[in-house]
């Protein structure tokens, strides 16, 4: 049977996109972005952009695709991987999505549908979260939807602005509209971990590379052509900006990037940790190799 796609995931600096070369070169496959800023051109030194040097000659599909002005979209980014996945595998090859972004994984791999949206009710959402504090948000969710409260948690105010703004306009519970484990292709995700302490390690040196190799200069330039909500708040970048409106100095933007870097990476394990259908991968050295046996024990199974 041929391969189903591959999904390698995980925390932040834990080394998959350079995983995914590798792996790419083994298995004649090309790589989806699944980075929800990588999207974004012109925003390469903060979001660890593979630089195209360095990409081996593989195919890398759905980097620099959005303007930094524009808010990204998972409903728009699940079409595009979608039609990446199509078009990869009509030339006979393996689509390999590369990231961490959970629920662009999820609305990727998964059965998961989009309900409307209407800007006036989520600006007067975000007005209420900015003014009374996520929460108050978070409150009023756990009356209205607590399976829903309980998975979003009390501080993402994006994530809750958006599931009252799906209840008010549905009138039915966020929860209903969540991604069940229940893949849309076949699909296998590989998550690479490495040792907390490796891991903040690594995550306090490339703060440190960031701003030593041109961050401020990066922000500063896509802050000129246009800076939306969405790209404003990237780690790394919104520390940035503060470094360029004199709220803080370069060592205080790198500490609470590196402060931030090592929050994503938490929630991101726990995301990928509570999905039971992700193979874990331990120890750096061969994960090269684990990921190519996987897959091959897979293609011999008639039913995987």
């Amino acid at each position: 049977m041929p391969l189903p796609i591959l999904a390698l995931v995980g925390p932040t600096a834990s080394g998959k996109s350079a995983l995914a070369i590798a792996v790419a070169a083994q298995v004649n496959g090309e790589i989806i972005n699944a980075d929800a800023m990588q999207v974004y051109r012109g925003m390469d030194i903060g979001t660890a952009k593979t630089p195209v040097d360095e990409r081996d000659g593989i195919p890398h599909h759905l980097l620099d695709v959005l303007s930094p002005a524009e808010d990204a979209s998972v409903a728009t980014y699940q079409l595009q991987a979608r039609e990446s996945i199509e078009e990869i595998r009509s030339r006979g090859k393996v689509p390999i999505l590369v990231g961490g972004s959970g629920l662009y994984l999820r609305a990727t791999l998964d059965d998961l549908d989009f309900p409307e949206t209407d800007p006036a009710v989520r600006e007067r959402l975000t007005q209420r979260g900015e003014d009374l504090g996520p929460g108050i948000l978070h409150a009023e969710l756990a009356v209205l939807d607590p399976v829903a409260a309980e998975r979003i948690g009390s501080r993402n105010t994006r994530r809750l602005v958006r599931a009252l703004e799906v209840i008010e306009l549905t009138g039915e519970p966020y929860s209903a509209h969540l991604p069940s484990y229940t893949y849309s292709v076949p699909a296998v995700q590989i998550a690479l971990t490495v040792d907390r302490p490796v891991l903040i390690e690594r995550i306090e040196r490339r703060a440190e590379a960031m701003f030593a190799g041109g961050l401020l200069e990066e922000t500063a330039a896509v802050r000129a052509q246009g800076l939306g909500v969405t790209a404003s708040r990237a780690v790394g970048y919104a520390q940035a900006l503060g470094v360029l409106d004199g709220v803080t100095d370069v060592a205080g933007a790198v500490e609470a990037t590196a402060i931030a870097t090592r929050q994503v990476a938490r929630r991101q394990v726990s995301w990928f940790g509570r999905d039971p259908r992700i193979t874990w991968l331990n120890g750096e050295a061969t994960f090269v190799d684990q990921v190519a046996a996987t897959l091959q024990r897979l293609e011999a199974e008639p039913d995987a």
